[in-house]
């Protein structure tokens, strides 16, 4: 898929004021510091569409990108940034829950992990409850570019097999370095075929 036009459209916190119409939706979404915002900007392919920031925790709205007038990309807040308040991160839980439970037209989540880390209990916890209330989700491991690819290999293995510990099969899982530009068409493809078959 070639990305010819990808505009901000609104950030808002409320699932309700999110654009009306049908168009398709894909969202990211991840822990805080996890590289969401370097990622959309490479998948898009544009230097600033989502705001990057040395500080983790930017993210704190619902933000729509309209992609070749045809769908969206949904920048999630991130969660799990122990530096805020506990009332600040349950609010950010609530924003994420809000839409993922009730946004008709969210066609699929990507659960962005850091492939640098061990499973975090958080992601784990996460991608368990999205399992058990049926959202259509997939994985993407980012900064892959900061491993070598024998420890890249073996984090998502072991990743890999702490999922399968509870669940029969796992989703799609995509391997990307925002630096490099690793897995943006496989990602770009994999939203096409969805839309395809729409």
């Amino acid at each position: 898929m070639e990305i010819k036009s990808a505009t901000f459209e609104i950030s808002n916190t409320d699932v309700t004021k999110c654009p009306p119409g049908n168009k398709p939706e894909y969202a990211f979404v991840g822990r805080s510091n996890v590289g969401k915002s370097s990622l959309i900007n490479m998948i898009t392919g544009r230097k600033a569409l989502a705001l990057t920031s040395q500080k983790p925790g930017k993210t704190t709205l619902i933000n729509h990108f309209l992609i070749n007038d045809e769908w969206y990309l949904v920048d999630l807040p991130g969660y799990g940034f122990a530096q805020r308040a506990k009332s600040e991160r349950e609010k950010i839980w609530s924003v994420i829950n809000n839409y993922i439970q009730n946004r008709e037209q969210l066609t699929n989540l990507f659960v962005l992990l850091d492939s640098r880390l061990e499973p975090q209990k958080i992601d784990l916890q996460f991608m368990e409850k999205l399992g058990e209330d049926g959202i259509p989700f997939s994985i993407i491991f980012t900064k892959a570019d900061k491993l070598s690819k024998s420890k890249l290999a073996e984090n998502i293995n072991n990743y890999k097999s702490k999922l399968l510990e509870t669940w029969e099969e796992l989703p799609p899982v995509f391997i990307t370095s925002a630096e490099k530009k690793d897995g943006r068409e496989e990602v770009l493809n994999y939203i096409d075929e969805i839309n395809k078959s729409l």
